[in-house]
């Protein structure tokens, strides 16, 4: 699913910032982003991202800022250097005021860079808890996205549900007017003697291969479990997907056994409702 988290924690001297995006997909797929003294910790953050965001492309970004305190940190000469020479050049060509210039330089943050030394516990603690923050907020976005999903998922189910039931007001009349076709065509033939006992045997054998109660009844099976699946509060995306794929299944076999233009339309119906919830379960876990 798809959501965006930031957290910050401080110590004396330095700010931890910790941004997490997310974007759909089947596995954890994490890109990690982080200052390099702090490479002892990869292992237990991507731990910690996975344990709470359980899988989807996750761009994860944690930064160190300098506090007006900190003692640790010195100027980038070299990358001041290449300002000021510009700064210089404006002020020859245009009559740019150096004074005003050189206030902005001194004001970006990039000129001013953190000495490496190896972080304390405070700095350590630091980043986990703007990492748990920013996870916190991640999930919070999703769960607000997950109400969302699951008030579309219950509309798509009740409309199924509802075209679903009116293929009984066609059923009688469906078998009714296969038998009348049949004994048409027998009476086309123009066959003087029939065995009518056979001829009834034979047409109940065809006519309940025709019969499609056992579809309707899984399928109303499989959309309840679909509702209850809902309800649970551990995250079951992967589940709802083969829940979705009995869903075509079903409604796929009564479309073929319907021989009947009017239920067709129907099966066409629940079938867009059933790609349509395929196509909102890429957003779920």
């Amino acid at each position: 699913m798809t959501g965006y988290g930031k957290g910050t924690q401080s110590t004396a001297d330095k700010k931890f910032i910790a941004e997490i995006r997310t974007l759909n997909s089947k596995q954890a797929d994490i890109g990690l982003r982080m200052p390099k003294e702090f490479i002892a910790n990869e292992i237990e953050i991507r731990t910690r991202i996975t344990d709470v965001l359980e899988r989807g492309k996750i761009d994860c970004s944690i930064t160190i800022e300098a506090l007006p305190t900190s003692q640790d940190i010195s100027l980038n000469r070299e990358l001041f250097g290449a300002y000021y020479n510009q700064t210089m050049w404006l002020q020859n060509e245009y009559g740019f005021d150096k004074n005003e210039h050189i206030k902005y330089l001194l004001a970006n943050p990039d000129l001013a860079k953190l000495n490496m030394v190896e972080p304390s516990k405070d700095e350590i603690n630091a980043i986990f808890d703007a990492l748990t923050q920013a996870l916190a907020s991640v999930d919070e976005f999703r769960i607000n996205e997950g109400q969302t999903l699951e008030k579309d998922f219950s509309k798509r189910l009740s409309i199924i549900s509802d075209l679903l039931s009116s293929v009984e007001g066609f059923e009688s009349e469906r078998i009714s007017r296969i038998k009348d076709k049949i004994y048409a065509q027998l009476r086309e033939l123009n066959i003087d003697k029939t065995d009518s006992n056979r001829l009834e045997q034979e047409l109940i054998y065809y006519l309940e291969k025709l019969d499609f109660t056992e579809e309707k009844v899984r399928l109303a099976k499989h959309i309840a479990y679909f509702r209850n699946t809902l309800t649970e509060e551990r995250s079951e995306g992967k589940k709802l997907g083969f829940i979705a794929q009995e869903f075509t299944r079903e409604i796929n076999t009564l479309g073929s056994k319907a021989n009947d233009a009017s239920i067709q339309q129907i099966v066409v119906k629940m079938k867009d409702e059933v790609e349509k919830i395929k196509e909102q379960l890429f957003n779920i876990l």
